[in-house]
């Protein structure tokens, strides 16, 4: 694999596949769904006011556009093509590199009051954000 690869991507389909993927996150965190119960496992209470500048949406927004382009990229060098091949990436990436690694930083984070349920909802959201971007990469060529 080369960074060759680039010229070859359909960027349209990786900025739409970021933004979905980023766009999950304001689902995946509200307090309807997962918000709530990962606030309480962060340890936050809520009235820390916590960072509501530009950076917690920028920030975001940056890296679920590099995973996407990892994304891409692999699903470039790989042929990732069919609906089929792209759930085997998003299980590589997502499971295979994403929650591995989220799960080594929860398991030795001791500031948080329950870092494997932080691990769980997180790696979660990445899942599937990752295998949103993934079909979205692999069948908008």
């Amino acid at each position: 694999m080369s960074f060759s690869l680039l010229g070859d991507l359909n960027w349209f389909a990786v900025i739409v596949a970021g933004i979905v993927y980023f766009g999950l996150g304001g689902l995946w965190y509200a307090e309807f769904a997962f918000g709530k119960a990962w606030q309480k496992a962060m340890g936050w209470d809520g009235a820390s006011g916590g960072g509501t500048g530009p950076a917690v949406y920028a920030v975001p927004l940056a890296t679920c556009f590099v995973a996407t382009l990892a994304t891409a990229l692999i699903a470039q060098a790989t042929g990732t093509d069919t609906i089929g091949e792209a759930i085997v990436l998003a299980i590589v990436v997502g499971i295979g590199i994403s929650a591995a690694v989220l799960f080594v930083t929860g398991l030795f984070d001791a500031t948080k009051p329950s870092g494997m349920t932080t691990v769980a909802i997180s790696g979660g959201y990445h899942f599937v954000g990752l295998l949103l971007a993934s079909v979205i990469l692999s069948l908008w060529r």
